[in-house]
């Protein structure tokens, strides 16, 4: 598929060819929400943590008789029925079950993020930015010029060297390198500016890297 390829100096107007395999394929929500929830799961420190009933300091003595007291029969004061006893079922901090996506379907859920983009018509691709831009306003500009807002930039790392500083006081506007391209910032910007070398590269790493 050809998409219309943007000049940050506005200049002439280019198409640059892109895969239907990454812009064009049918969308299955079901899947991108799996892998943006294992995303946000990953994304939370699990902090909470109390003691189970074999981390409580404490005598080990049989509390009560095993017959002949008319009660139950109880070997611990550390057992999660009594004050200061252990918590059953409780969180255990950072161990904990991580639901396991498989990189296939993580790479199927990009490329059906990208084509939700394009289908909205909120992808667009940039040339490669060759010459350091160093005032705010330049790349504000160009923004400005496309009707763009709330942006992420995908960038390879030749570009991101150039347009990181222009890019740092725009608000709404996120840089980031095309290997650290997921679905959540895909959700999260409204419009997304990959450069021309970056989108080759996804491609590349969708279509033909090994699983």
């Amino acid at each position: 598929m050809k998409l219309p390829l943007l000049n940050i100096e506005n200049s002439k107007k280019d198409t640059i060819e892109v895969s239907d395999k990454i812009v064009k394929l049918k969308i299955n929500y079901k899947l991108i929400k799996s892998v943006l929830d294992w995303q946000l799961n990953h994304a939370k420190p699990r902090i909470a943590k109390t003691k189970q009933r074999n981390q409580i300091r404490g005598s080990t003595k049989k509390i009560v008789a095993q017959k002949g007291s008319g009660g139950a029969r109880h070997a611990s004061r550390k057992a999660p029925i009594f004050v200061g006893g252990g918590v059953a079922h409780g969180p255990k901090g950072n161990v904990y079950k991580i639901k396991k996506i498989n990189k296939k379907v993580r790479k199927l859920a990009l490329a059906q993020s990208l084509s939700k983009k394009n289908s909205d018509n909120n992808l667009y691709i940039m040339t490669d930015v060759k010459k350091e831009i160093t005032k705010t306003k330049e790349l504000y500009k160009f923004l400005q010029t496309n009707k763009l807002s709330s942006v992420l930039i995908i960038s390879d790392a030749d570009t991101i060297k150039n347009i990181n500083r222009s890019a740092k006081n725009i608000k709404n506007v996120k840089v980031i390198k095309e290997e650290g391209t997921n679905v959540y910032d895909l959700f999260k910007y409204r419009n997304i500016i990959m450069t021309s070398s970056s989108v080759k590269k996804i491609e590349d790493r969708i279509l033909n890297e090994k699983n």
